[in-house]
């Protein structure tokens, strides 16, 4: 009974839908039904503008994410090219500084009726007692104990006073052991030139009767040492201005400040000067006696020669007083 009234049912309804299907077809065509069709779309239209909007939105959405780990992953690509070109102009800028100095070193070689090696600056031993650097050149490219050497200008900067097959080790003028006889420019006088540690070099035992003035430049006198002996250094390296003059007037002598012509603790490159023959040859000890082998010069001479040892470890050290003991 349940499955007649059910099977009814059903026929009926598909009678209905049936009819309700042939009536719209019937009336498609009419306008009632497109005004109806017209007035249902214009009501659905917010709905529609609505969703519409929030699909475009979610979409925005989503590529704005996308974007946003495209460009990071870009910024950090940027960022690791950034740091290679840095470091590339690093590079460039130590070439070109490099190169700056190399060719003023032979510039001043140019001007030099001496044979000439240059050299890199590779060590620097810096002490209470002593100012010595080491050089990147020895006895295979012609470098001998007594040789001079000279920095950018054609300014004096020391003796070298050790040597390797490929190093070689040079006492700086601004060592406490060396002496330099200098010439002051114009007035000629001469006087003793003497290191002073971390600041000008002292030049002492200039006649009072000598105008010495503030900016005169100094420069090796060539002054032989009598007996036979020449000058340790040739005549007429620079080897800086006056920044100071001090006198007495109870003294027949006067003494100046001479700031050196170069800046001796930041030597890079160097030229050695090979065949020159001045001066008594510098010793391996200058404590040791002739019989063994270490030359002593007279009192005030730069033939003295440091001991120094094997390993050198930069210190920074501060600058003493440049005032001479009273």
């Amino acid at each position: 009974m349940f499955d007649t009234r059910l099977s009814r049912r059903r026929g009926i309804a598909y009678v209905i839908l049936v009819a309700i299907s042939l009536l719209l077809i019937a009336l498609s065509g009419s306008g009632s039904l497109a005004d109806v069709r017209a007035g249902i779309g214009y009501a659905l239209t917010p709905i529609q503008d609505a969703l519409t909007g929030v699909t475009r939105g979610v979409s925005a959405l989503v590529t704005t994410v996308g974007e946003i780990d495209q460009l990071r992953e870009d910024n950090r690509g940027l960022e690791a090219e950034n740091r290679a070109l840095e470091a590339e102009n690093r590079r460039l800028q130590g070439l070109v500084t490099t190169n700056a100095s190399l060719s003023a070193l032979l510039q001043i070689r140019s001007t030099l009726d001496y044979r000439t090696v240059a050299a890199e600056v590779i060590g620097r031993q810096i002490s209470q007692s002593e100012r010595v650097v080491t050089l990147s050149s020895g006895s295979d490219e012609g470098i001998g104990v007594g040789d001079v050497v000279l920095a950018d200008g054609g300014a004096l900067v020391g003796r070298v006073v050790e040597v390797g097959p490929n190093f070689s080790r040079v006492l700086l003028i601004s060592d406490t052991r060396s002496t330099v006889i200098g010439m002051v420019e114009p007035s000629r006088a001469t006087g003793n030139i003497q290191g002073q540690l971390g600041g000008a070099l002292l030049m002492t035992q200039v006649p009072t009767t000598e105008e010495v003035k503030i900016d005169d430049e100094v420069v090796t006198a060539g002054i032989d040492l009598g007996d036979g002996i020449r000058s340790p250094f040739p005549k007429g390296l620079l080897v800086g201005r006056v920044v100071d003059v001090q006198s007495d007037a109870a003294s027949v002598v006067q003494l100046a400040l001479v700031d050196p012509a170069v800046a001796l603790d930041k030597l890079e490159y160097v030229l050695v000067i090979t065949d020159y023959e001045g001066g008594i040859p510098i010793g391996p000890d200058p404590s040791a006696s002739p019989d063994e082998g270490g030359g002593s010069g007279p009192s005030g001479s730069p033939e003295a020669s440091p001991s120094v040892s094997p390993g050198e470890v930069p210190i920074e050290l501060p600058s003493p007083s440049l005032q001479p003991a009273p």
